[in-house]
């Protein structure tokens, strides 16, 4: 075997680590139920949990950081008491660039997503897929063709 078929043998049989993301865009989704949508985001999209604050007294949690895909994704719950009321979600797409568009959709709909458009061969060349989270955030799933 050479070193380098060595080597991929080595990378494959390594447990996954998450990325570091230390740069980029980082979505901070404030929700409510931040640790209730960590756990969930954990079951429907292979998230990993970085760090989390504890959660205060109210029981809200003011911060938490996943890796989700090897990208980092903030949460926390509302604070009005510090300027920070609820607001739901609206107007964006948290979008996932995947290799099997069907398994990511699949895993995500048995976790309690709802579908908003199943995978699909696109026009632009892509397979894509649309869910909402119980928390009313939207997903996309981006990937490959099948064709």
């Amino acid at each position: 075997m050479t070193a380098e078929a060595a080597a991929r043998e080595a990378e494959h049989a390594a447990p996954p680590r998450p990325a570091p993301a230390l740069n980029g865009l980082v979505p901070y989704l404030q929700l409510d139920g931040a640790e209730k949508a960590a756990v969930f985001y954990e079951t429907a999209f292979a998230a990993f949990r970085a760090f989390a604050m504890p959660a205060d007294e109210k029981g809200r949690t003011m911060h938490i950081h996943l890796h989700v895909n090897g990208s980092s994704l903030m949460l926390s719950d509302p604070y009005p008491d510090y300027g920070h009321p609820f607001r739901p979600a609206q107007g964006y797409t948290l979008t996932l660039m995947v290799e099997d568009v069907d398994a990511w959709y699949e895993r995500a709909i048995a976790a309690g997503c709802a579908s908003v458009g199943p995978p699909a061969d696109m026009f632009w060349g892509d397979r894509f897929a649309t869910v909402k989270d119980p928390f009313g955030v939207e997903w996309a799933m981006n990937g490959p063709a099948r064709g």
